[in-house]
């Protein structure tokens, strides 16, 4: 059977899109075959999101902290602005952990293990990571009140974000492309940002 022009046009384009179809499932099947696999517990994923919790809810603490202890606008909206950021991200990075049904805690293995540090904790004054301010610290911040805990809290979280950013910057260049290496990246961003407004405010508390 001879087919007319009208015939061959709508066989070729059926050809097309069976060819189409076809071509889409191998890509989609490629790209599950590609698909990062769930972290293990021992992985960098893992262990940013573990310590970085861990980290950030001091951080969470110590706005908290200051918040009550001063009248400042400028330091009131900033400490707002770091527990408000802080906490969300600490649930975002729990909320992974959950996801890979990984523990939150790893019994055994010290913080920092995943960069290659396996730092020793513990000791009377705290269990701490880079940046983290210690039991005695915390407990001066709480215990000033007005400039006095203003130009603290600047100075102790001046020297949280920096370990925090070294954390973060450990995750950019070991955690699985995705959004977990992408909020390290955004954290890096952000807390430098931080750290440049915080040196103005000392500047401006004379300290």
């Amino acid at each position: 059977m001879k087919l007319n022009r009208t015939q061959w046009a709508s066989v070729t384009a059926v050809v097309l899109a069976l060819l189409f179809a076809g071509g889409a499932v191998t890509v989609a099947s490629a790209d599950r075959d590609e698909a990062p696999k769930t972290p293990t517990a021992e992985s960098a994923d893992a262990g940013f999101a573990r310590d970085m919790a861990v980290h950030h809810q001091q951080a969470v603490e110590m706005s908290f902290i200051v918040r009550d202890r001063t009248d400042d606008e400028e330091v009131r909206r900033l400490a707002y602005d770091i527990a408000n950021t802080q906490a969300n991200q600490r649930g975002m990075m729990l909320g992974w952990l959950d996801m890979w049904g990984l523990p939150k805690v790893q019994s055994g293995v010290a913080p920092m293990t995943w960069m290659g540090m396996g730092m020793e904790m513990g000791g009377e004054d705290g269990e701490l990571m880079p940046g983290m301010a210690t039991r005695a610290e915390l407990d001066r911040l709480r215990k000033a009140s007005g400039r006095a805990a203003e130009v603290l809290y600047l100075q102790l979280m001046t020297e949280h974000h920096k370990g925090g950013i070294h954390m973060a910057q450990g995750c950019v260049e070991r955690c699985v492309p995705g959004v977990e290496r992408d909020l390290a990246q955004g954290m890096v961003d952000a807390q430098q940002s931080e750290i440049k407004l915080m040196a103005d405010m000392l500047g401006q508390h004379g300290a």
